[in-house]
């Protein structure tokens, strides 16, 4: 057998358009290689290795070796690339890729994860993608896989749910407790935390999807958290999942979302949110500071009677300037109860010299 013939440290477009088609496999993967180096800042390139991608996608379907470096290769030509993300789809690559979505191969997995990220980006690609039956994969990899592999996942999930009819396949994959999960971990002001938050505005919409928030521990206090301190669009999407919730079922989730200490950061919203995030943060003031209790019964200095005075006067004219100016009593008084509702919680695991670590654990 001919040994392979010797090349240079690097190819040209050209050279890697003739090796990509070759019987021999080293000089294939080579050619891969070198698809995925050109094209890693390239658009130019992305736009001359097009023709590879057919090549690429039967590569797929060979052994490991292959299999990856073509998938790392197709990656590349899909970033940026609207016309490449439709034609690796069109050109079959999804079985392969599904597929990969299941190895015990974490790597593999990962890129998999990564390519379905970017191909999902395409409108175009957004239905056939959901019909490959890759929806419970990803739901699977978010659960299951490793961390960066959860974070491609959730920001893939967040594309397909932008597909109307992908919510419904999404949600009857279970996905709220590892989308909780995720976003108790990563930091709240980042792009993860943004596309976790937008999901579950979108999935709260339905009962199943609320009580799986409100149930998983520590569920409603990462959404508050992220109304706190994400990115603006990240709290625009924590309070609309919020209001959703209340709107839905006032009497229900109202006291599991004031029991969070959300008042503080939806007073900040009012006034520093976006318009929308604003507009949100106000309605959902006004239907958490509802209570069946006539006002007459509360004490003057509540939270409850505080929520009602700020609602009634930002309510009228000027009212970044109203709300400013009792922000700092309203923060005050929240950050009181919410700090005294804290040490109650961290009592309950907290030994001291008088309760064994054992008792301690089975109050939780």
């Amino acid at each position: 057998m001919e040994s392979s013939p010797a090349l240079a440290p690097h190819l040209s477009v050209n050279q890697v358009l003739d090796f990509i088609k070759s019987d021999d496999s080293d000089l294939r993967i080579r050619a891969a290689q070198e698809i995925r180096r050109l094209t890693k800042t390239s658009q130019r390139c992305r736009r001359q290795l097009s023709p590879a991608i057919p090549q690429l996608v039967a590569m797929l379907r060979v052994d490991s070796s292959e299999s990856e470096a073509a998938l790392l290769a197709l990656l590349n030509l899909a970033v940026k690339d609207e016309k490449n993300k439709i034609s690796i789809v069109a050109a079959a690559a999804l079985e392969p890729i599904i597929k990969f979505l299941q190895s015990d191969n974490g790597s593999l997995q990962e890129h998999a994860t990564a390519s379905l990220l970017t191909l999902s980006a395409s409108s175009v690609n957004k239905p056939t993608i959901s019909a490959s039956g890759a929806i419970p994969l990803l739901v699977e990899v978010l659960e299951r896989g490793t961390p960066q592999a959860k974070v491609d996942a959730v920001m893939a999930l967040y594309n397909l749910s932008t597909y109307s009819s992908n919510i419904i396949l999404i949600l009857e994959s279970n996905p709220v407790p590892p989308i909780i999960d995720l976003l108790i971990v990563c930091k709240k002001s980042s792009k993860t935390a943004e596309k976790c938050t937008a999901l579950l505005e979108s999935l709260v919409q339905f009962e199943e999807a609320r009580d799986a928030l409100v149930s998983q521990e520590g569920g409603v206090l990462a959404v508050v958290e992220v109304l706190e301190s994400g990115t603006p669009q990240s709290r625009e999407h924590a309070v609309g999942a919020l209001l959703t919730m209340c709107e839905a079922d006032r009497c229900k989730y109202r006291g599991p979302i004031l029991r969070e200490g959300v008042i503080p950061g939806l007073l900040e919203l009012t006034v520093q949110g976006t318009p929308k995030a604003q507009s949100k943060a106000q309605m959902l003031l006004r239907l958490l500071r509802e209570s069946p209790y006539p006002r007459s019964e509360l004490q003057p200095d509540t939270l409850e009677n505080i929520v009602c005075d700020i609602i009634s006067q930002i309510d009228g004219d000027d009212q970044a300037g109203k709300a400013k100016k009792m922000l700092a009593e309203m923060v005050q008084v929240s950050m009181e109860q919410s700090l005294r509702h804290l040490q109650q919680r961290a009592l309950v695991c907290t030994p001291s010299d008088h309760l064994p670590i054992a008792s301690c654990a089975s109050q939780e």
